[in-house]
């Protein structure tokens, strides 16, 4: 039933006007609609809402694309903080299964949440994997959540290599940049299970805030050995850029690039408490 309604919520989101939804997602946010005169646009979320609308977003159909930012990484920071790659594909068709190690990621190039994890190929049903991918495929990511940086996109499926540390685990770490310098990072935990999340400034303090309705992560969470090295890639990959952010994994101290994005949850998440939302916000150039 939720996946049913879930359809339908987006296939009328995909036909109707990109104000009427950024203003429905502004006020389900902040309680009220987006501005049109930009001093008056506050918040965090608001300016990206702001920025979807008249940021000529359009720019960055490289630099959102899974596959082609390869290019943009390799340039900058070099090809070893790539993921490595196991195949590119056209079609969900074109996927040979059998050549494929035991443990993988398929993924969307085109717009978020594009992932499947596979930790034991033994246990998969391809058919259905293959029904799921050619659904992402022919989807128009940018209409579902009015981000045109994926518009012009060519829609691929990407095979990467299925990445842990030692412990089983991905931690994912977020860094907010503002020209080219990171001001803090979300850590995400137990992304795929209960998932939390935490905020650190660039000294790894705990930043106490929240984002959305995420739970924060009460644990034990050790500053990276090599968390400098990741704050200098962030600052390298961020410097062409008024407002990204820049994602980074590291596995047993080594980094490795996750994505740039440059309109992070799509402008629907607040930071809380709303003070620190408006401290963000006046980061942010419109």
């Amino acid at each position: 039933m939720k996946d049913a309604l879930r359809k339908i919520y987006y296939a009328i989101i995909k036909i109707l006007p990109d104000r009427m939804v950024i203003n429905f997602e502004n006020i389900r946010a902040y309680g009220r609609k987006l501005n049109d005169d930009k001093e008056k646009v506050l918040y965090c979320g608001e300016k990206i809402q702001y920025l979807k609308l008249y940021g000529n977003m359009e720019r960055y159909n490289d630099l959102v694309d899974k596959y082609m930012v390869r290019n943009y990484i390799q340039e900058k920071i070099g090809e070893e903080y790539l993921i490595p790659l196991l195949g590119v594909y056209d079609s969900p068709e074109d996927i040979n299964y059998d050549i494929l190690p035991n443990k993988f990621v398929l993924k969307g190039n085109h717009g978020s949440a594009y992932n499947i994890i596979v930790e034991d190929k033994k246990t998969i049903n391809k058919n259905k994997i293959n029904k799921k991918l050619k659904k992402w495929i022919n989807e128009d990511y940018s209409k579902i959540k009015k981000e045109y940086q994926y518009k012009n996109v060519i829609r691929k499926i990407i095979c990467e290599k299925f990445m842990s540390d030692k412990n089983g685990e991905l931690l994912d770490y977020k860094f907010f940049c503002f020209d080219g310098n990171p001001l803090f990072v979300k850590v995400d935990f137990d992304r795929y299970t209960e998932h939390k999340i935490n905020f650190y400034d660039m000294n790894w303090n705990r930043i106490y805030m929240n984002e959305g309705n995420y739970k924060s992560y009460e644990g034990i969470s050790e500053k990276p050995v090599n968390f400098d090295s990741m704050i200098n890639i962030a600052k390298k990959l961020s410097r062409d850029f008024q407002f990204v952010r820049v994602d980074l994994y590291n596995i047993d101290g080594k980094i490795y690039f996750g994505e740039l994005t440059f309109t992070p949850t799509s402008g629907k998440n607040p930071f809380y408490p709303l003070e620190k939302d408006l401290e963000i916000s006046e980061r942010i150039k419109i």
